[in-house]
This record gives C-alpha cells, sequence and structure tokens, in this order.
C-alpha cells in the first residue's frame, strides 16, 4: 500500500503530515500528488469528503519550498467557491506548511480591504481567494497575477452552480500561459469540461470514483411527506423533522439540516430552538463572524445541530458528523451528492435522511438518476398525514358552496327589491323548461329571457339596466334605426 513517504514530498512536509496523524493517502491524493511534483496539470474527480484539499496543498507547498514571494505578486493561487471552503483550506496550509517558512493571505468577502491589502503588500507564497474579492482586489490595483506558478481551482462544479464561471475565466486570462493547473471538481458538467480543454495543456485526469456518486458508507433513506393542508404544509412538515430527528435517538450526536431557501434555514432554525433543540444557522445573508461563530461551535461540539443552505454543503470538513437532514429535496441533483457528504467522512458511518413532499417527485427522480439508484423509501413516524379522501374534500367543499348559494340568494331578493332583474328569475320560471318559459312569455306578454329591447319597448317596459333616461332611439332595432 502506498504511503506519503513514497511520494516524494518535501521531508518538512512529511513531518507535517506525521504530525497531523496521517501515513496513508486517499486515492485521489494517491494519484494527484506525483504528476503535481511533476509540474504538470492535473484534472481530479472525486467525490466529496475524500481528500481533495490535501491532493493539492501537499505539492503545492513541496513546490513552494523554493524560492521567494515578492509584493503584490502571489506565487500560487486557490480559487474556492465559498468562504468556508476558503478558510478550511487556510487552515489545511497552516497544519501542513508549519515547518516552512511560506506566506499566505486569504481574501474573502465580509472582512476589511485594508487587513488584507497589508498582507498582499508584504507578498505572499499562497493567495486563497474567493473569485469575486480576488477581482475587487486586482481592479482596485492591489494585486497583480502575472507571477502566479500554479493555479488551482477548487469544487469547480459548484463555482459554475454559483455563476462564477465567467469571473473563472477572467482570472485564467490574468495568469501567466506557463502556470500549472491543478483543478478538481466531484462532477464534471460539460461547461467544466469546456473550461478544462481550454486552460489546461495535456492534464493528468484521476477519477478514484464514479462522478457523481455517494460513499458507501452513509446510509439513505427518504420520508414521502404529504400535508393533511396546504396551509398546514410548512408546520406539519416541521413536525415531522422532529420527529425523526428523535427517531434517531442518541445515534444523532449531531446533523446538518439543509434548506433550499435562505428563508426556511431561519425558520426551521427558529422553530427547533422553540422546542428545546440545540440549533443555529447558516447561510450567505449572515455577518462572516457569525457564520465563524455558529462554524466553530459546530465543528467543537458545542451545538448539535446546523440548518445551513447549499453555502454549507460544500467546505464543510467535520469528521464526525453522524446524520444530514435534506428537509428540503435539492433542486439541482448534485448538490444531493455534496449534502449528504458532510457525513460519512474518512471511511465513518453516516446516515442521510430526505424528506419529499408531493412536490419534490421530479427533483427525487432527478437525484436518483444521477446516483443510479433508488434510494430506500422509510417509514413516516407520523403516518399519512391528513384528509385526503374525496368525502372530506367533499365536506370542506360544501360550507364554500352553501355560502355562495346564500349569497346569490341575498342578491337576488335584494335585486328584486330594487326591481334590477326581470320577473322571470322566480321559482316558478327557474323550474320551468325553456320552451315552456318561452310559450309563457309569450302568451302573457312579458321579457323572453335574451328577448331583444324592442320586445321589452313595445310592452312599455323600461329595457332593465338603463335606469329612468334612456335615449328613445337605443330602443329601437337596428332596421328601424336605418328608417328613421
Amino acid at each position: 500500500m502506498t504511503k506519503f513517504a513514497d511520494l516524494n514530498l518535501n521531508p518538512k512536509v512529511l513531518k507535517a503530515i506525521e504530525e497531523a496523524g496521517y501515513e496513508t493517502p486517499t486515492p485521489i491524493q494517491a494519484g494527484a500528488i506525483p504528476p503535481a511534483l511533476e509540474g504538470r496539470d492535473v484534472l481530479g474527480i472525486a467525490q466529496t469528503g475524500t481528500g481533495k484539499t490535501a491532493s493539492f496543498t501537499l505539492p503545492m507547498l513541496s513546490l513552494l519550498a523554493r524560492g521567494r514571494a515578492r509584493a503584490r505578486m502571489p506565487r500560487s493561487l486557490v480559487l474556492c467557491p465559498t468562504r468556508e471552503l476558503a478558510a478550511q483550506v487556510a487552515e489545511n496550509f497552516d497544519t501542513y506548511s508549519k515547518h516552512l517558512k511560506l506566506t499566505k493571505a486569504l481574501l474573502i468577502g465580509g472582512v476589511s480591504f485594508g487587513e488584507q491589502d497589508k498582507l498582499i503588500d508584504k507578498g505572499v507564497d499562497v493567495l486563497i481567494a474567493t473569485p469575486g474579492r480576488l477581482l475587487d482586489h486586482f481592479e482596485r490595483g492591489k494585486l497583480l497575477l502575472t507571477g502566479v506558478q500554479i493555479m488551482v481551482v477548487d469544487e469547480a462544479d459548484r463555482m459554475l452552480d454559483m455563476g462564477f464561471i465567467p469571473d473563472i475565466e477572467r482570472i485564467f486570462s490574468l495568469t501567466p500561459f506557463t502556470r500549472q493547473t491543478l483543478f478538481f471538481s466531484a462532477t464534471m458538467a460539460p461547461e467544466i469540461e469546456r473550461i478544462t480543454n481550454t486552460f489546461l495543456q495535456g492534464p493528468e485526469r484521476i477519477e478514484v470514483a464514479r462522478q457523481a456518486t455517494a460513499s458507501e458508507t452513509i446510509e439513505q433513506g427518504v420520508v414521502m411527506f404529504k400535508p393533511s393542508r396546504r396551509d398546514r404544509a410548512d408546520s406539519e412538515k416541521r413536525k415531522l423533522l422532529r420527529a425523526m430527528i428523535d427517531g434517531e435517538g442518541e445515534k444523532c450526536t449531531n446533523a446538518i439540516i439543509f434548506c433550499n431557501r435562505k428563508t426556511d434555514v431561519d425558520i426551521v432554525a427558529k422553530s427547533l430552538k422553540k422546542y428545546n433543540y440545540d440549533a443555529a444557522p447558516i447561510h450567505g445573508d449572515l455577518d462572516q463572524s457569525q457564520r465563524t461563530r455558529t462554524l466553530d461551535g459546530f465543528r467543537k461540539g458545542e451545538l448539535r445541530f446546523l440548518v445551513a443552505s447549499d453555502v454549507a454543503a460544500r467546505g464543510l470538513d467535520v469528521p464526525a458528523v453522524s446524520h444530514v437532514f435534506n428537509y428540503d429535496v435539492p433542486g439541482h441533483a448534485e448538490d444531493y451528492v455534496h449534502r449528504i457528504g458532510r457525513t460519512g467522512r474518512a471511511g465513518r458511518d453516516g446516515k442521510a435522511i430526505t424528506l419529499c413532499g408531493p412536490r419534490d417527485d421530479k427533483q427525487l427522480d432527478a437525484v436518483e438518476k444521477l446516483i443510479q439508484k433508488e434510494i430506500p423509501r422509510l417509514e413516516n413516524p407520523l403516518g399519512n398525514a391528513g384528509p385526503d379522501t374525496q368525502d372530506e374534500a367533499k365536506a370542506e367543499d360544501t360550507p364554500k358552496k352553501a355560502s355562495r348559494s346564500r349569497t346569490r340568494g341575498k342578491s337576488k331578493e335584494k335585486a328584486a327589491e330594487t326591481g334590477s332583474i326581470p320577473e322571470e328569475a322566480t321559482p316558478e320560471t327557474a323550474d320551468a323548461s325553456p320552451k315552456e318559459s318561452q310559450d309563457r312569455d309569450q302568451s302573457s306578454g312579458g321579457p323572453r329571457r335574451g328577448g331583444s329591447r324592442r320586445d321589452q319597448s313595445d310592452n312599455g317596459k323600461t329595457p332593465v339596466g338603463m335606469g329612468d333616461h334612456l335615449p328613445s332611439f337605443i330602443a329601437l332595432s337596428f332596421d328601424e334605426r336605418l328608417a328613421s
């Protein structure tokens, strides 16, 4: 079996790896590190939680051990889609570079420009950044990318989902053509493949697992949910979530609960707190300091439930997450793989439970098609919620129909008092057949339903709805108007 000592890494990097307690590389690390050390471009495709970060961190540190950074010209660049993932990469560099005299800077939003400018001005060996903040510094004239020797794009498929691909292409154009590129992704969408064909030169492709697959150590399940009434769907769904958590008992030591919308993240977190569950929200609208505190509390075990949007589906490296609950089926099937990849990491067992409502069937089908297997259906602890039979639906509709009937009755009575409706709207004529009604109207000289205004004016009655000031010419037929 391959060990880190067999990969020709810098001795000081190897020493840091041993101190961190690692001895054997993961498949993606064993495949990516040798060609990266040779200076070749690398295209790595692996499911989340397989150690992709160390796949580029370790060879970068070995290659950068020699040389010196210049002011405003970083020697290497790591692009990450989210602040959390960028911070995690920075932690990895700190861990493995402790015996090397290398400098780094972290450029993410929510942090003062001034502090970041000071670090860049001194010169950094490793620059870790999100695309938006990196371009902000570049456009302000505080950063030059012409000295980049190694460029890393991490979680490229998430970059695509978040709309960063135009920024990535621009950043590529600002770096030297001779750079070495390390490109990592969990899936390979057509747009991602186009970029790799454009900017990577004869890359070494390492694919250690089928694209978009979930770890075999994760037990998956889906609970089909049907609300009793549409206006109660949200509250009953939150009740089902609590029931699923309670059903797991002590096995659920901690969990991440994913929602599709930021508003739902806040609502679900508030609901769990109300019922004495230790929960806190995290999403893109929160301050960076608050997001950092929440994540730190979750990592340290001080927080049991983390309610998150997909901003936390990437880059959360918490090794001992026992459960993942998908409060919503993700809109993008690939996000399902990344969500459940937060559990079952580093060979541990994990469990992922998804709540699927009546409108989520298409998204669930897309997920099962992507992972190429059917997710087992779990029993709903609350049973099939609510009235769904025809009799119950009929019972709900009856009061509405009765209400409409009473309203029409009152309208007719009021209209009859004011003389604004013809006399045919009476019980006698209402029950009669159309032919009988017509014969009776003709024999009595009364107005026929739908009859002409001439018929009504000939009988000396004012046309309905026209008031007392009807001009005489309006009551004439078309032929009479021509004759006059």
